[in-house]
């Protein structure tokens, strides 16, 4: 269950593999910001209940992964990630990500085309950041290396989820906010510094080759439904899936909804 795998600069990955695979394509799931890869056991667990075989793991600087300070880019996650590949001996796999983890899950597709079967991309954005966007990211770092996770996960709980599933769903408003306020801030704040320098994927998508689809929660604030339909018409024959009563993370809070739009999308995907 649980692994650890050391990335080519040292840095230790924790990671879980489950599922039998077979002739079913192996998926990847790669967290948000500032989360973990626990995020994703309702997904796993209807994946590998369809079959799949399911690879999640915490990003350096995330989780049970060792602790990184300065710059970490989306380049350096996407190099995780094809380098924990190679070490399981996979060599092409369905890849989604959810907002940031979207971002790299782009990057990895816009690096190591050759490697993507599919891509699932949920509430997420392929345009590369603004000047204001830069700066935001770069003082939120210095913040939470100043002050810690505590009163930014207090902050924004309300945009993470929806704000009505804050109260409507306390359990998973207490999963959220436990995983914001255990993310090492050296971690956070070196991804947020990559993050701001993030390339723009517009053309790489429209180049993809692969079956993509676009989730998005219906209340999302961050990435909102016009975004996600912009980013669907840039690809060509991808699939939009709106999951009502959701925000940001609608695979917390719509697991089932989630869940299952991603099994009926693979059930049109081909194992390499």
């Amino acid at each position: 269950m649980s692994s650890r795998f050391t990335a080519q600069d040292g840095t230790l990955l924790a990671y879980d593999d489950q599922g039998p695979g077979g002739e079913l394509p192996p998926v990847v799931l790669v967290h948000g910001h500032p989360f973990n890869r626990t995020m994703w056991q309702p997904q796993i667990t209807a994946l590998v209940g369809a079959g799949y075989r399911v690879i999640v793991s915490d990003l350096r600087g995330y989780g049970e992964s060792g602790v990184v300070t300065g710059r970490t880019l989306l380049a350096d996650f996407a190099d995780d990630i094809a380098a924990l590949l190679d070490h399981l001996g996979i060599a092409r796999a369905v890849v989604g990500g959810v907002s940031m983890g979207g971002q790299i899950a782009m990057e990895f597709h816009r690096a190591y085309p050759g490697r993507v079967t599919a891509l699932v991309l949920a509430d997420t954005s392929p345009v590369a950041e603004t000047e204001d966007g830069k700066a935001f990211r770069n003082r939120l770092a210095d913040r939470l290396l100043a002050e810690g996770m505590g009163g930014y996960a207090d902050e924004v709980i309300d945009k993470m989820l929806a704000p009505y599933n804050v109260t409507a769903l306390p359990a998973v408003a207490a999963q959220v906010r436990g995983m914001m306020r255990s993310t090492d801030p050296e971690g956070a704040a070196a991804a947020l510094r990559g993050r701001a320098e993030r390339p723009d994927y517009r053309d790489s998508l429209a180049g993809a080759g692969v079956p993509v689809l676009v989730v998005v929660g219906a209340d999302d604030v961050y990435t909102p439904v016009a975004e996600a339909r912009v980013l669907r018409g840039l690809i060509p024959d991808a699939e939009l899936v709106v999951i009502e009563g959701a925000g940001h993370l609608p695979g917390l809070e719509r697991p089932e909804a989630f869940s299952d739009a991603v099994v009926r999308f693979l059930a049109g995907v081909k194992s390499a």
